[in-house]
């Protein structure tokens, strides 16, 4: 089988349960595995690929547990800044009307994409729109994933709700049956979800939003994930809107709904869950139900923020996700750590994360929300997933010191000079290898820009951004 060996590295930051640093040592690969960490390791007989680690960070890659890719193509829009969840939802919602395998496509390309070049390996994504008379979009995106090289846990979601029925954000030709969305669900099962070891791709399934969603489908799809064992995920406790329709609708709150519906255990993962009681955050930990910290989003949206020391010391498996770049703006792996630093220790003060727990959520963390136990960390007969930082750069002169916390606190999309997942190098120099950016820019682009021009004949107020 081919070798790299990864020579000279400044610091190896293993992310393992016991925290292991090595410091001035080398890597050595075995196609998609880790083989060996130490110093002075010696690749052995035969051909071997060699990577100079000189100045270099090398960690496990970023584990992103929470995204829409699709939203990519609805950032920056002038009339949906600054609003808070539930108007927000009205005005991008009616652009989603406009969602084809071609946006879809260029949204998991640059979604993913920058992903990877901000130092992310696996990322799963949660494709709820689907647009009565569209097929394929969740096959779109795995086809995108694996073009690009990337890790990739896709969930088939759908929305069963729309406006006559009460939820008045959701265009009516954006629901779906329940019938529909099984179906199509055990379709994409049996034809993507790998259960191997060192998988690329693993389904799953999801709900959009738990307080706009009927009975029947979160049953359904809850039934389905136990038989099949894929793992389910949805938002819950994003905000204080969702507590009060959750109480009208369901007459309790968002958490006691899904603890009813049987959406906890290990199979599951929630996004956000800001708005937690102290009971909520024991049911977490003691079900071993995962959460995707989304910092960036719950921030952009005022939403709030999550009781991450309390899950922390809970024991709960927690990670971070970027979230849908709607509410967002950005696919930014390295901006979502530091930004989860930052608000918690201004929210939780001295019992914040340190920047190793946070680099910790972002990898081993991660993994482990969405059920993996062969990536997160770096030892041998793990996953050959990981990132090499360049701190021997200017802008981090001076701050050369504890290499966890430079990422974390000084870090940026400029420190990441390398990526490799499952032994192949996606990242190189900063630039990614497998698509030519430039002219994938200037397509995704044109796409977009027709996206909106369709949608600006509903929202004229959108003209202003064309």
């Amino acid at each position: 089988m081919p070798r790299t060996l990864i020579k000279h590295a400044d610091w190896i930051l293993t992310m393992d349960p016991k925290g292991t640093r090595y410091r001035n040592a080398d890597l050595l690969l075995e196609d998609n595995q880790i083989l060996e960490i130490g110093p002075d390791l010696d690749a052995g007989p035969g051909p071997v690929q060699v990577i100079d680690a000189t100045g270099k960070i090398i960690t496990p890659g970023f584990v992103n547990t929470h995204h829409h890719t699709f939203q990519s193509l609805v950032r920056n829009i002038h009339i949906a800044n600054g609003l808070k969840l539930e108007p927000w939802l009205m005005v991008v919602y009616d652009i989603f009307r406009e969602i084809n395998p071609e946006l879809v496509r260029a949204g998991a390309l640059v979604g993913l994409g920058d992903l990877l070049k901000t130092g992310c390996t696996t990322s799963s994504d949660h494709m709820y729109v689907h647009p009565q008379g569209t097929q394929r979009l969740t096959d779109v995106e795995i086809e995108a994933a694996a073009e690009l090289g990337i890790r990739f846990h896709p969930t088939r979601g759908g929305i069963t709700i729309g406006r006559s029925q009460g939820c008045g954000h959701v265009p009516d030709d954006l629901v779906e049956s329940a019938d529909d969305i099984v179906a199509d669900a055990e379709r994409l099962i049996d034809t993507y979800h790998d259960t191997s070891r060192f998988s690329m791709c693993q389904i799953g399934l999801s709900l959009c939003w738990p307080p706009f969603e009927t009975d029947e489908i979160v049953q359904r799809l809850r039934d389905l994930a136990l038989k099949r064992n894929v793992q389910c995920h949805t938002h819950l406790g994003e905000s204080q809107g969702e507590l009060a329709i959750s109480m009208e609708r369901h007459g309790c709150r968002p958490v006691e709904y899904m603890r009813r519906m049987g959406w906890f255990g290990k199979q599951f993962y929630f996004a956000h869950c800001v708005q937690l009681t102290d009971e909520e955050v024991r049911l977490f930990a003691d079900t071993g139900t995962g959460i995707a910290h989304c910092p960036n989003s719950n921030m952009f949206l005022s939403s709030g923020v999550c009781r991450v020391p309390d899950f922390l010391e809970a024991g709960a498996a927690i990670g971070l996700g970027v979230d849908g770049a709607a509410s967002n703006n950005a696919s930014n792996m390295m901006g979502e750590i530091r930004n989860c630093y930052l608000v918690n220790q201004l929210k939780w003060g001295s019992r914040a994360p340190s920047a190793e727990q946070v680099l910790r959520m972002a990898t081993a963390g991660g993994a482990q929300v969405l059920g993996r136990d062969d990536i997160g960390y770096l030892a041998p007969g793990m996953a050959a997933d990981l990132v090499l930082f360049d701190w021997s750069q200017f802008s981090y002169a001076g701050g050369q010191n504890d290499p966890a916390a430079c990422i974390v606190l000084s870090g940026d999309p400029r420190m990441v000079d390398t990526v490799l997942v499952n032994g192949k190098v996606v990242v190189e120099h900063g630039a990614l290898t497998t698509i030519p950016e430039r002219e994938t820019a200037h397509w995704i682009r044109k796409a977009t820009r027709s996206m909106l021009e369709r949608a600006s004949v509903r929202q004229p107020a959108l003209r202003d951004d064309l």
